[in-house]
C-alpha cells in the first residue's frame, strides 16, 4: 500500500467528521468495528446501496461476520485479523445478502484506527464490474456455442464434398486455380496420383471444351451462374456435364465446379419417382426389411415394426433379422445362402416373434441386390396365420406344397424334412377328422386310432381348438 509522504502537514489536522465525510466520499461502504468484530458505526455511498444491503442502522451492533453470506465469514475473519495486528491487508471480495435476494458483492480493505481498538473496513460496490464479468461470460460462451456450430457445420458439409460421387472443384475466380478438389475429382483429372489441388482450371479437357468453359464461367462471373454445357475430356473419349456457380468468401470470389456424366445428370430427374416407391414400400400392409449380406437390419417398415412389436425403426437397425425369426441360427442362414446362390426367395414358411411374446406365422420372399460394391436383401415378410373363409368362419392355414417342401432340398437336413412333412400331415388328419365328427374330440381321438388324452396333447401342439387346463373342450 502507498501511504501519502507528509500527511500531517498537506491534509492539516482533520476532525473527525472531515475524516468521516473523506472516507464516505471516497468508498462505497464503510464501517467502523471494534476489537470484537461488532459493527459500531456505518456509512454509505449512496441511498440505492444502502436500501439494496438493508443495512440502514441494522447491521450496528451485530457482528460483521453475521452480515455476510457464509461463504465469506472465513474472508472477514481473515481481515480482522490482519487489522489486529497492524498487518497489510489484501482487498478481498465479500458477499452480503440483498433486501431483493441474491447477493451483493463488495470488495474490503480494512485498517486499525490509530491507537484504538477499533478498525475501518472500506468497500467498494463491485456489481457494475460484476455484471460486465458475467455479459463477458455470456458473450464468451455465445462465441463458443457459435464456434462449434460452425465446425459441426463446417464437418458435415465436408464430409459430403468428400463423399460425392461426382466430381467438385472449388476454383479462384481471379486466377482460376484450383483450391479444393474432392477424391472423385483427383479420380477425374489426376495423372500418376499428382493431386488437382494447386493446378490451373480448365486442365483435363479437349481445346474445344476449355474455350467453351471460359465463356461459361465469363458468364457466371457477370450472372452469378450460367447453363450447363457438355464437355469432353482429353482423352476424347468421356463427355460429362460441367455446372459452375460463383459464392463469396471474405474478399475473395470462388467458382464452384461440378462435373457429372449425363446419365447420372438425368437420373436425378427420377428422385421423385423413387422417394414415391420408397413410401409405398413403407406404407404396404406387409412387412419389408433391407439387411445388409449379414442379415443386420438397415431399414424396416412400419408393418415390421408392428409385427416385431417395437416402437421406431432405430431399435431394429444394426439387429440381426434372426433376432425375430422362429428358428435363430437357422431360418436367416437359410434364406441368405439361397439369396447368394439364387439372387431370389420365394415363400419361405417361418414364424417371426415379437417383442412381447406375440407369434405369427409369416411367409418370406427375398431378393438380393448389388448397391454399388455392397450386396442388399430386401425380405418382404407376409402374415399367413389365421384368417376368416367368405362365409365369416375361421379358415384353415393352407399346408406346404409339396413343390414348397422339395424347395428345401440342399437347404435343410432330410430329417428335419421329414419331420416337418410328418407334421402338415399329422395336423391335415386331425383338422379332417374333427370336422367329420362336428368337433366331437373323443369321436375324432376313436376315428384316428388315439387315446383322447394323446390327441389333447397334439391339439395343444399345433394350436387347434380352444383347450381349458384339464384338457376338455372349452
Amino acid at each position: 500500500m502507498k501511504r501519502f509522504k507528509s500527511p500531517k502537514r498537506t491534509l492539516g489536522d482533520l476532525d473527525a467528521e472531515a475524516a468521516g465525510a473523506l472516507i464516505t466520499a471516497a468508498a462505497d461502504v464503510t464501517l467502523i468495528i471494534d476489537a470484537k468484530g461488532v459493527i459500531r458505526d456505518m456509512a454509505f455511498g449512496s441511498d440505492e446501496l444502502a436500501r439494496e444491503l438493508n443495512g440502514a442502522g441494522q447491521w450496528i451492533g451485530q457482528p460483521w461476520v453475521d452480515t455476510v453470506a457464509s461463504d465469506s465469514r472465513s474472508k472477514v475473519e481473515s481481515l480482522i485479523d490482519e487489522a489486529r495486528n497492524n498487518a497489510e491487508t489484501r482487498w478481498r471480495q465479500v458477499n452480503h445478502a440483498s433486501a431483493r435476494g441474491g447477493d451483493i458483492p463488495v470488495l474490503y480493505s480494512t485498517m486499525q484506527l490509530g491507537r484504538t481498538q477499533r478498525m475501518v473496513a472500506v468497500g467498494r460496490d463491485l456489481r457494475a464490474i460484476a455484471t460486465l464479468q458475467q455479459r463477458l461470460v455470456d458473450a464468451q460462451q455465445s462465441m463458443e456455442r457459435d464456434y462449434w456450430r460452425l465446425r459441426h457445420a463446417e464437418t458435415r458439409y465436408r464430409l459430403l464434398f468428400q463423399m460425392a460421387s461426382e466430381a467438385v472443384l472449388i476454383v479462384d475466380s481471379a486466377t482460376q486455380k484450383i483450391v479444393e478438389a474432392n477424391p472423385a475429382a483427383d479420380h477425374l483429372f489426376g495423372e500418376g496420383g499428382r493431386p488437382v489441388v494447386g493446378r490451373m482450371f480448365p486442365q483435363g479437357l479437349d481445346a474445344e471444351s476449355t474455350e467453351g468453359i471460359q465463356l461459361v464461367l465469363a458468364r457466371v462471373r457477370s450472372s452469378g451462374r450460367a447453363d450447363d454445357v457438355r464437355v469432353r475430356l482429353a482423352d476424347g473419349r468421356h463427355e460429362i456435364l460441367m455446372s459452375a456457380f460463383l459464392f463469396r468468401q471474405e474478399d475473395s470470389s470462388f467458382f464452384l465446379v461440378r462435373l457429372a456424366s449425363p446419365e447420372r445428370h438425368q437420373a436425378g430427374s427420377g428422385v421423385g419417382e423413387q422417394s414415391k416407391l420408397l413410401e409405398l414400400v413403407r406404407s404396404t400392409p406387409d412387412g419389408f426389411v433391407v439387411t445388409g449380406p449379414d442379415g443386420r437390419i438397415l431399414s424396416a417398415n412400419r408393418a415390421f415394426l408392428d409385427l416385431a412389436q417395437i416402437a421406431n425403426e432405430e431399435q431394429a437397425q444394426g439387429e440381426s433379422l434372426d433376432r425375430w425369426l422362429g428358428r435363430p441360427g437357422v431360418d436367416l442362414n437359410v434364406m441368405i445362402a439361397n439369396l447368394r446362390q439364387h439372387g431370389s426367395l420365394r415363400l419361405f414358411a417361418t414364424t417371426l416373434r415379437g417383442e412381447y411374446g406375440y407369434v405369427a406365422e409369416v411367409e418370406i420372399s427375398a431378393v438380393s441386390v448389388m448397391d454399388g460394391d455392397q450386396q442388399c436383401c430386401g425380405f418382404m415378410i407376409r402374415n399367413v396365420g389365421p384368417r376368416v373363409s367368405p362365409d365369416g368362419r375361421p379358415g384353415r392355414e393352407l399346408p406346404r406344397s409339396v413343390e414348397q417342401l422339395t424347395e428345401l432340398v440342399g437347404r435343410v437336413s432330410l430329417k428335419e424334412m421329414v419331420r416337418e412333412a410328418t407334421d402338415v400331415i399329422e395336423r391335415l388328419c386331425i383338422e379332417a377328422a374333427l370336422e367329420l365328427t362336428g368337433d366331437n374330440r373323443a369321436s375324432a381321438a376313436e376315428m384316428l386310432g388315439l387315446s383322447r388324452q394323446s390327441l389333447y396333447v397334439k391339439l395343444r401342439r399345433y394350436g387347434l381348438g380352444d383347450l381349458t387346463p384339464d384338457g376338455a373342450k372349452a
